[in-house]
């Protein structure tokens, strides 16, 4: 795999939940597993993801307070938001 072929910070983020939940084509995860190879903050993040899945992965929307879920898509709505 050549230089170009390395994917940035912010693609591995677009791609984090399809590479953790294995549905990343066999290209497209080899270009994650090679940029985490170089990158401890993307290591770290894919590992944080991993653990918030095990954590949470098994709530359901009726499962949420909905204070929670307010402040959640409210959350949701600031990021995009501040998106350019």
């Amino acid at each position: 795999m050549s230089h170009h072929d390395l994917i940035t910070c912010r693609q591995l983020v677009e791609l984090v939940t399809d590479y953790v939940e294995g549905t990343l084509t066999p290209e497209a995860r080899a270009h994650v597993e090679a940029h985490l190879a170089t990158c401890d903050g993307c290591g770290a993040y894919v590992e944080q993801m991993r653990m918030t899945l095990r954590v949470v992965g098994h709530l359901t929307p009726q499962d949420l307070d909905p204070r929670v879920e307010r402040a959640l898509l409210d959350a949701f709505r600031e990021w995009k938001g501040g998106e350019a």
